[in-house]
C-alpha cells in the first residue's frame, strides 16, 4: 500500500454474492487529486466504489482506507459520498438546509442536538455549492442540477477527506453540466479529493486531474488526462444513466430515503 494514499487497492476484487464483478484492480489515490472513472456500462466503476463504501462484497485483495484495512474500517463519514439519483421525489417535504443538515447525524451521538458548529458547516456547504439563498426552499421544487447540488452540499458538512460521486452530471441539461462543474472546480482548488464516476467526461475536463478506465471488471488505463486524449479510445461515453448490475438496480429513492440514508455513522464518544 501507498504510504499517504487516500485510498489505495491491490489486486482487489468486489462483487455481489461470491460472484466477481470488478477483479484484480490496483489503484491509489493521493490527497488532492481528482480522479475521473471512466468505462462502459457493466465495466465495474459502480460496483468498485461501492466496494469502497461497505455496499459490495470485498472478494479478494488487499483494500486500505487511509491506511485502515477495510474491513476494520469505521470512520465512513471521511467518505463524502454522493449517491447516483437523477431527481429527489415530493413524497416528502424537507427544505435544501434539512437534507443538508442529515450529514451531520452520523458525527454526534442521537440524542445531541445539533449546536452552532453544526450550523456554521450546513451555512459552508451550502457556499460552497451555491445554494445559501435556496436554504429554505422546499428541495422537491429545485432543477435536477440544483438537487445534485444539495447532494454534494449533504456530503460536503460532514468535512470527508474524499469526495467519491457517482454519475453527478447523469440526466442534468447542459447548462446545470456547466454550474456543477464550476462547483467541482472550486472543490478542487481548495484541494478537495475527489473519485469521480462518469459517463461525461467533457463537462468536468477541466476539473479532473487523472483518469481511470475500466473495462470487464479490470483497469485498463491509469494515467493523465492528456495522455487519455493521446489515444485511448477504448469507451463509449455517451449521456445514459447506467448500473454495473440490472440484478442491483433500484428505482432512485425519494426524500424519504435521503433522509434516513447518510453512511454508516463512525464510533463516536458521549
Amino acid at each position: 500500500m501507498s504510504e499517504g494514499a487516500l485510498i489505495s487497492l491491490r489486486s482487489a476484487s468486489f462483487g455481489y454474492a461470491d460472484r466477481k464483478v470488478v477483479d484484480g484492480v490496483s489503484l491509489d489515490q493521493g490527497p488532492g487529486e481528482v480522479i475521473a472513472l471512466l468505462g462502459p456500462n457493466g465495466s465495474g466503476k459502480t460496483t468498485l466504489v461501492k466496494g469502497l463504501l461497505g455496499l459490495s462484497e470485498h472478494l479478494g485483495g488487499e483494500v486500505s482506507l487511509f491506511g485502515t484495512p477495510l474491513d476494520r474500517f469505521r470512520e465512513r463519514p471521511r467518505i463524502g459520498y454522493v449517491p447516483q439519483r437523477h431527481s429527489l421525489s415530493t413524497s416528502v417535504r424537507a427544505t435544501v438546509r434539512e437534507i443538508v443538515e442529515v450529514g451531520r447525524l452520523p458525527l454526534r451521538p442521537w440524542w445531541r442536538p445539533s449546536g452552532t458548529e453544526d450550523a456554521r458547516l450546513v451555512d459552508e456547504a451550502l457556499d460552497a455549492v451555491g445554494l445559501r439563498d435556496r436554504e429554505r426552499e422546499d428541495v422537491a421544487a429545485l432543477s435536477g442540477g440544483q438537487q445534485r447540488r444539495v447532494l454534494i452540499a449533504r456530503a460536503l458538512v460532514a468535512q470527508p477527506d474524499v469526495l467519491v460521486m457517482d454519475e453527478p452530471t447523469a440526466g442534468v441539461d447542459i447548462d446545470n453540466q456547466r454550474v456543477l462543474a464550476e462547483v467541482l472546480g472550486r472543490l478542487a482548488a481548495r484541494g478537495t479529493s475527489m473519485l469521480v464516476v462518469t459517463h461525461e467526461l467533457a463537462a468536468l475536463r477541466d476539473v479532473v486531474t487523472r483518469i481511470v478506465c475500466m473495462d470487464g471488471g479490470h483497469v485498463d488505463f491509469d494515467g493523465s488526462p492528456s495522455a487519455y486524449a493521446r489515444g485511448h479510445r477504448g469507451h463509449e461515453l455517451g449521456d445514459g444513466h447506467h448500473h454495473e448490475s440490472p440484478s442491483h438496480d433500484h428505482p432512485a429513492p425519494g426524500i424519504a430515503a435521503i433522509l434516513t440514508d447518510p453512511l454508516p455513522p463512525r464510533e463516536v464518544q458521549p
